[in-house]
């Protein structure tokens, strides 16, 4: 087993219940940096909102990469240039903001630098500024998007057991158009149709010349499941829903116990 690049999801993966990376965690990707190996942390965040771990993890100097909103974003992480960018256009919106009318679900769009936040439906504001911290929210008027108005992705937030429900009442068009993921209990993500993790990392084998089967993916939740099927060595975290579990290959310890660590120093390392 040869592995030359190690993509890692952040919440529930590489950060623990206290959102941290762990010491354990950061000698493994320093180690494995020093070997050569590319390490490319992969989130549905934007890279404003995970410079922190970054820089933790020594992973903005030239040459290193971010796969943000769920592999539709590829940055330098030294400078946050975009090398390869996947977006919604204002039909999207229009098209996504109705169904969330229909619903009774708060919607947000979301692109490089602003939350946008329409109108939301009465006495149910977005539960999406208690998630994202790292960009300034703005609200817009539907009326009013300009022709031009690209957007990494769309949200639903809102709490889980109704959202749950309502997804259920989504209609299949809807899935037929649109990548819809789960990435938090109470967060339902809106992509385009040719994103996820798993296309994110064609793209990183285009952009590296690193052959996926040489590319190891390690992840907990419903949008990493794409990820940890398309690498050459898929890894789930102990504390992964079942359907992640089912799908990788090797299984390690849970976020809490420095999961990503272990499995680099036992598949990467040696």
């Amino acid at each position: 087993m040869s592995i030359k690049l190690v993509a890692i999801d952040l919440d529930g993966t590489l950060l623990n219940s206290k959102h941290e990376v762990s010491e354990e965690n950061k000698q493994a990707i320093r180690k494995a940096k020093e070997q050569g190996v590319k390490i490319v942390l992969v989130t549905g965040r934007p890279l404003k909102a995970m410079l922190h771990i970054l820089e933790a993890c020594n992973l903005t100097e030239p040459g290193d990469i971010a796969l943000t909103y769920n592999g539709g974003l590829v940055q330098w992480t030294e400078t946050g240039e975009s090398i390869r960018q996947i977006t919604f256009q204002k039909e999207d919106a229009l098209d996504i903001y109705q169904l969330s009318q229909d619903l009774a679900l708060p919607c947000n769009f979301i692109d490089l630098d602003v939350v946008h936040a329409p109108p939301y439906p009465i006495g149910k504001p977005s539960l999406y500024p208690e998630v994202m911290h790292a960009l300034p929210f703005e609200p817009i008027d539907m009326m009013d998007l300009p022709e031009l108005f690209p957007v990494n992705k769309i949200v639903y937030c809102w709490h889980q057991e109704e959202l749950d429900q309502k997804i259920k009442e989504i209609p299949a068009i809807y899935r037929e158009r649109y990548n819809l993921i789960k990435s938090r209990p109470q967060l339902l993500e809106f992509m385009p149709k040719s994103i996820d993790k798993g296309k994110g990392l064609d793209l990183l084998s285009e952009i590296l010349d690193i052959k996926v089967s040489d590319m190891m993916a390690i992840g907990d939740q419903e949008n990493d499941l794409a990820m940890v099927l398309r690498a050459g060595t898929g890894v789930a975290m102990e504390n992964a829903i079942d359907l992640v579990k089912e799908a990788a290959q090797i299984i390690t310890k849970t976020n809490d116990q420095h999961g990503v660590g272990y499995a680099i120093e036992k598949y990467v390392l040696n």
